[in-house]
């Protein structure tokens, strides 16, 4: 049984996770760990995420026995996986960092960073320590998405994602929730994209993202219309529709994967996918914001 530690206190993850690993009886329980210490953090600047703490901390004290401890350092000194799970993107580096010394498997709960050089130092700073480092969004797990690209990706042609894009002051543009989609995208066309063009109003952000190979892929996000996530998947010869909403809850995909990854030290998802989400969404914002010009991915 493995020792799972929490950063970060901030969202409704937490509280969803330790369910799922801590309770037996739980109808969708992923054996193998347990949340056993945690850090409250939050950001004072983010309401979404200073004013979930309380809520959230005093649910896994009081519920389910989870000890809080009063720094980053002291949840990686007591467990043998480190979940950063603070709802703020800006604060991952520095609390990557901070565990790293530790030397424990790691997972970085979405948005992963902000900027594509802290995603990259990320990556680097692992790769050097010998640690596996998984992040992602949950819809990366979602059952008939898993299902479908267990046919393999080699003959997907290009597709066509939706979600809902509500917004978040701190975590600019598509970071706060496109960042699922784009997840999705990247999870069946694989790293490589060249170049994304984003338009955004009111109610809709409509993306372009073309692969250097030539393929291309769209992303519809929605603030006004529906909460479903979903995928059309463009085969040679075939197409498949892919609703996210089907089987497990998204958390207990992920917290499968997860499960079944980090305490093996391997890291799930290849690093440059993990880079890539974060230089698709960094292009995606610059060019939204110059009218839907293209906006060439850093390389």
């Amino acid at each position: 049984m493995k020792k799972i530690g929490f950063i970060g206190l901030d969202t409704s993850h937490v509280v969803a996770f330790t369910e799922l690993l801590n309770d037996p009886r739980h109808p969708w329980h992923v054996a193998g760990g347990r949340v056993t210490t945690a850090w409250p953090g939050g950001s004072p600047d983010f309401p979404k995420s200073i004013e979930r703490v309380p809520g959230f901390t005093a649910a896994l004290r009081d519920k389910h026995d989870v000890t809080i401890v009063d720094s980053p350092e002291a949840v990686a000194e007591a467990c043998d996986l480190v979940f950063i799970e603070s709802v703020d993107g800006r604060v991952h580096l520095d609390q990557f960092k901070r565990t790293l010394p530790y030397g424990k498997p790691t997972f970085i709960d979405k948005p992963f960073a902000l900027r594509v050089d802290e995603a990259r130092e990320m990556v680097r700073l692992a790769d050097a320590a010998g640690i596996a480092l998984m992040s992602g969004s949950s819809l990366r797990y979602a059952d008939q998405l898993q299902q479908a690209l267990a046919k393999g990706r080699d003959d997907i042609r290009g597709c066509n994602v939706f979600g809902p894009m509500q917004e978040e002051p701190t975590q600019p543009g598509l970071f706060w929730y496109g960042c699922h989609a784009i997840e999705m995208m990247v999870a069946a066309m694989g790293a490589g994209c060249g170049e994304v063009r984003c338009l955004r109003n009111a109610s809709h952000d409509l993306l372009t993202a073309v692969w250097k190979d030539g393929r291309m892929a769209g992303y519809h996000g929605l603030r006004d219309a529906h909460g479903r996530f979903g995928l059309v998947l463009h085969r040679k010869g075939s197409v498949e529709y892919v609703d996210a909403q089907a089987g497990r809850p998204y958390s207990a995909g992920l917290v499968a994967a997860l499960l079944a990854n980090l305490p093996q030290n391997r890291a799930g998802v290849p690093a440059e996918e993990l880079i890539e989400v974060v230089g698709i969404i960094a292009a995606a914002n610059r060019s939204r914001a110059n009218r839907g010009e293209p906006v060439a991915l850093a390389t």
